[in-house]
């Protein structure tokens, strides 16, 4: 078997993990924004447990990134990270009051962040042999065929009157083949490291400086990108979507996502970095379509949100392989991690205070703060293209 056969396969089974891990936490936030609202919350707390789950989440993959570098433990805290980040979610059938809601939505998103780091490093190794955009790309196509069928489960078990509850209650079952899959894939390539033979040629101890300045564009458009369960709440809030259709949008989101993903990495590896500046263009107008549109026009706002994550989930990763030295890939993924989390936390809280203060105000911001990083983005993928 070639290296780029073993790479390709490896790179399909962390994607199905993720295939499965995503349908367990995806069904879940598919329907937690208005299970939130159903037990209570308002849309100020909406707002705030997805950005502080964020937060924290990306947070704490500061650490995880340099942890996993110095030790080198790369498949065992990936292992871990999944565990908690699908055990915790069933339990969401059990909780009573908000409160303890948001505490397990944290606590899935603090299982997230263990695993991410080192399994991305994982992953850019691979990436090598297979072009690290469409490795990414592929792995966000497939991670996003589960955020699809994880709400559909969902949906269906509403639809067939089992509620929130029973909802939740079914994404045992994917929670548990992803974690099957993973330990197959750990026992066929206990190795990966051994699919990249070369280091990138980086001057200097520390990270390079048009990282950093990447990083601040990211971290405009993670501040101005909604999170679902505000738009979820806002669905149900305003009457735009039905209990059953709410997660068959987040469903359709995914799956345009899924579709992004494969494009826009295989762009990425031919026009470089650049062109996520036309991702931005064409997903920034979703807030004003989900949030002041009908219902018809929150469905193509709904899709534009899914080209932009789906392009951010692809690109950002791959870039991010290319600009730092491998042995400290982990530490750097951390950092942006960290850096992506910090904003998407502020961003977050500040659209569900804008929210019930004026939708008007909070669209003006989500576009307006990612327009800002376009001419940024323009400048490091110049920057790379002269590099």
């Amino acid at each position: 078997m070639s290296q780029k056969t073993a790479a390709l396969k490896f790179v399909i089974l962390l994607g199905l993990v993720s295939l499965c891990a995503d349908a367990t936490y995806e069904g879940a936030r598919s329907i937690t924004g208005a299970y939130l609202g159903v037990l209570g919350a308002s849309g100020g707390v909406v707002g705030l447990v997805a950005g502080l789950g964020e937060l924290i989440g990306y947070g704490f993959r500061l650490v995880i990134g340099y942890i996993s570098d110095q030790t080198r433990k790369y498949w065992g805290i990936t292992t871990l990270g999944y565990v908690v980040n699908t055990a915790v979610v069933p339990f969401l059938a059990l909780a009573g009051r908000w409160e303890l809601a948001a505490g397990l939505m944290i606590a899935e998103r603090t299982g997230k962040a263990i695993r991410t780091p080192p399994r991305d490093v994982l992953l850019s190794h691979a990436a090598t042999q297979v072009g690290r955009g469409f490795g990414f790309g592929l792995h966000e196509a497939l991670d996003q065929i589960g955020a699809v069928m994880g709400p559909l489960a969902v949906a269906a078990v509403i639809y067939l009157k089992g509620g929130y509850q029973g909802g939740f209650t079914i994404l045992i079952v994917p929670a548990v083949l992803g974690l099957c899959v993973l330990l197959v894939a750990q026992r066929l390539y206990p190795n990966p490291r051994d699919f990249e033979q070369e280091t990138p040629t980086l001057k200097g101890e520390g990270l390079p400086r048009v990282f950093w300045i990447y990083l601040g564009a990211v971290a405009l458009v993670a501040a101005g990108y909604a999170d679902f369960p505000l738009i979820a709440y806002h669905f149900q809030k305003g009457a735009i979507a039905t209990e059953q259709t709410i997660p068959l949008l987040y469903a359709m989101a995914m799956a345009v996502d899924a579709v992004a993903a494969l494009v826009f990495g295989r762009l990425f590896d031919r026009a470089g970095i650049s062109i996520l500046v036309i991702a931005v263009f064409l997903s920034l107008m979703f807030a004003p379509l989900v949030f002041l549109g009908t219902s018809n026009l929150a469905l193509v706002g709904m899709i534009l949100w899914g080209i932009g994550m789906g392009a951010q989930e692809s690109i950002l990763k791959a870039a991010v392989a290319g600009m730092v030295p491998m042995d400290k890939r982990a530490s750097a993924y951390g950092i942006f991690s960290a850096g992506y989390g910090l904003s998407w936390f502020l961003g977050s809280a500040l659209m569900g205070i804008l929210y019930d203060q004026s939708i008007s105000l909070l669209v003006v911001f989500s576009v307006v703060i990612q327009l800002a990083a376009i001419p940024i983005l323009w400048l490091v993928g110049r920057h790379s293209r002269q590099s």
